[in-house]
């Protein structure tokens, strides 16, 4: 809230430079502040009396656009990347995929690693475990099982993570 848009019984003043100016009603305060030159704005509207400060509001809004976009370039996003794989893979696929989960696990992503079933093959799901066990141990020295295996429908699912 800003100026006029401020409705407190009253308020308690900060002034341009920082300095605390004392509790007087909002009119008051937007009369010191209209001196100044400046904007009456409200900066803890919980606080018993709410907290309003003599600031431009144009470079305050700036400056809290600033420290958001500042925020935003220092958080990293993790990705969940998908390395599907089938009960009947050869040891080489295997190898490749392993590799590719590497790649994804050491770029600081997490992975989703797919054990699909078709046909026939839904009838020996539990002998394909060993599958995405090895998978797991042979990552074993850059990543965590973050889930263990389960199944989901028609497929087994297991995501890893990067070790810290």
């Amino acid at each position: 809230m800003i100026n006029e848009q401020i409705r407190d019984k009253e308020v308690l003043l900060i002034g341009e430079n920082g300095e605390k100016v004392g509790i007087m009603s909002p009119k008051e305060a937007l009369k010191l502040a209209r001196e100044a030159e400046l904007d009456l704005v409200k900066i803890a509207p919980t606080a018993k009396p709410p907290v309003c400060k003599i600031i431009d509001y144009g470079k305050y809004r700036y400056e809290l656009a600033r420290k958001e976009k500042e925020a935003k370039k220092k958080q990293k996003v993790i990705e969940v990347k998908e390395v599907r794989l089938s009960p009947n893979i050869d040891t080489n696929d295997l190898n490749t995929k392993m590799s590719a989960a590497r790649k994804f696990l050491e770029k600081g992503d997490k992975v989703k690693v797919t054990l699909r079933f078709r046909g026939r093959e839904m009838a020996h799901m539990a002998k394909s475990k060993y599958i995405l066990d090895d998978f797991a141990e042979n990552l074993s020295d850059i990543a965590a099982i973050d889930k263990p295996s389960k199944v989901e429908g028609r497929s087994m699912v297991m995501f890893l993570t990067a070790k810290r």
